[in-house]
């Protein structure tokens, strides 16, 4: 099983250059210490929640002072962007770190949507015809599209990935709809949500099976599944597996700026379309009390799925039900003393997990108790989950 950072690059107060500089030195120090990868994620007009809205320019910096680990897109949020720029871009990122890309896809949530002029009910089909563009224009020499959304005339795109044919694909996914999409289109899941292994178990094991039968987007099917956690890694058990339950409540707390304009903005389109689509549930059920959203977990329980994109009423339902340490042997979050993270990562891997993500720098955590956690995933941890040394890719052909 391979392990991983996320970044929101999260602050308490606009201080972005202090945040852009810690992040940096977190990549070098997970690089040094055996992570596999860090996944950035494109977000925009979420003060305080995230100031990461271009994945690509980080990693231009991180290309070039890193030597090992992988950089993921996290997501590239394909509605906004023309799909040509986006295979530009992600190429170039490959090319300057030597063929370490992770290319995730995604379409974002309706309160940024409008931000960009977007219609929210356009999304999936822009995002399934920009993703059944990008690895043409990786493969083809002379490249042209006509589509509904956008339209290439015969034109040659440059440069290619370094990654031959191209970097592994992935998408965003909250729902199992949209694992099953994933598994249709031969891509890996980026499983974004904060939930115990023993609920995503059975998804796991549907997707495993349906992607053997994939008709892939791109040259390779990419049967990966990553699941995403908050994780901590500190010498007193009991206080850091507080500090991590503490930074998953803050993370989704009612106190963000935006968050009221969320709701306004949902209740909106709500009054305005009379019904939701059904690829947009998921998203309207994080701040409409009226639309729910639940899954089951292996024994057929039912449970709420918690997400990771603002969201403040499922995590705090989750926080009022468990304490931290019911969490952490839960596999909710991996936090604690070494012996307590390598059980509560042993959870995830026991269900299939190829790849376990960890939320680690928010504004709860301080930037040097992060370093000392990735020094300590790094020493004690991540050794106990593989044999050889160094970042573990995805199989797939590379340059």
């Amino acid at each position: 099983m391979r392990f991983s950072l996320a970044y929101e690059m999260q602050r308490p107060m606009l201080d972005d250059h202090a945040v852009i500089e810690e992040t940096i030195e977190q990549c070098i120090l997970a690089d040094e210490m055996g992570f596999d990868a860090v996944w950035f994620v494109e977000h925009h007009f979420l003060t305080t929640f995230s100031g990461s809205p271009c994945p690509e320019v980080i990693f231009g910096a991180l290309s070039r002072l890193t030597k090992r680990i992988r950089l993921g897109f996290g997501v590239s949020v394909l509605p906004y962007h023309h799909p040509v720029r986006v295979a530009e871009r992600v190429a170039m990122v490959d090319q300057l770190s030597h063929g370490r890309v992770e290319f995730g896809t995604g379409r974002s949530a309706p309160y940024e949507q409008m931000g960009m002029g977007i219609d929210p009910r356009d999304t999936r089909e822009m995002w399934d015809e920009s993703l059944s563009m990008i690895p043409k224009i990786w493969e083809s020499d002379y490249f042209e599209f006509e589509g509904k959304f956008w339209n290439v005339p015969p034109r040659q795109v440059l440069p290619k990935p370094y990654q031959q044919p191209h970097p592994p694909i992935w998408v965003a996914a909250l729902q199992p709809a949209t694992y099953e999409i994933a598994a249709q289109k031969g891509i890996g899941v980026m499983a974004l949500g904060v939930n115990a292994p023993s609920i995503l178990e059975p998804e796991i094991k549907k997707y495993k099976a349906a992607v053997k039968n994939a008709n892939p987007v791109g040259a390779f099917i990419n049967d990966q599944w990553l699941s995403s956690c908050f994780g901590l890694c500190g010498e007193d058990n009991e206080a850091t597996q507080e500090l991590s339950a503490q930074s998953l409540k803050t993370f989704f707390g009612p106190g963000r700026p935006y968050v009221q304009d969320q709701k306004d903005v949902y209740e909106k389109l709500l009054e305005q379309w009379g019904g939701i689509p059904d690829h947009l549930v998921q998203n309207f059920a994080r701040y409409i009390p009226e639309v729910k959203e639940t899954s089951t977990d292996a024994d057929g329980n039912s449970a709420t799925n918690i997400d990771l994109s603002g969201g403040s009423a499922l995590a705090q339902k989750i926080w009022e039900e468990f304490d931290a340490e019911t969490m952490a042997e839960r596999g909710v979050i991996v936090a604690g003393d070494p012996e307590a993270c390598i059980k509560a990562a042993r959870l995830h891997q026991e269900t299939g997990v190829d790849e376990l993500q960890f939320l680690m720098a928010t504004e709860t955590v301080d930037h040097q108790t992060v370093m000392k956690s990735i020094e300590m995933f790094g020493k004690h941890v991540i050794p106990e989950f593989r044999d050889g040394n160094g970042p573990i890719a995805p199989d797939c052909p590379l340059g």
